[in-house]
């Protein structure tokens, strides 16, 4: 168990109330304090809702099976936020890492807090 003042580990995020990985192998990070509210990932996913009072985004879920990859991965990939880093991180729980929008073009988590 990590201490309060320890970083956390972004692929541990949710893993404590999350399915089994065999059931949902992919996962969202969502970094909503740098959601500015284009809609990019809504437009794109049917996960993906925009708040029209808060202009903040929200997925309906956090964990999904292969049949809902796409058009996650195409909200990631859609999001301008971060200067088009994104917020959106869809990560295979399998192996930690990031599918997209994987700007290091190496699968390294690219979440920033």
């Amino acid at each position: 168990m990590a201490d309060a003042d320890d970083p956390v580990d972004p692929s541990e995020f949710g893993e404590q109330d999350g399915p089994p990985v065999e059931e949902k192998p992919y996962k969202i990070i969502f970094e909503a304090n740098k959601c500015f509210g284009a809609g990019k990932c809504a437009e794109k996913s049917r996960n993906w809702t925009l708040d029209l009072d808060t202009a903040i985004a929200k997925p309906e879920t956090y964990f999904f099976g292969e049949d809902d990859l796409d058009h996650n991965v195409a909200a990631a990939e859609a999001c301008p936020a971060k200067k088009d880093r994104g917020i959106i991180h869809v990560i295979d729980r399998r192996t930690n890492e990031e599918i997209a929008p994987d700007p290091n073009g190496d699968g390294s988590l690219s979440v920033d807090w």
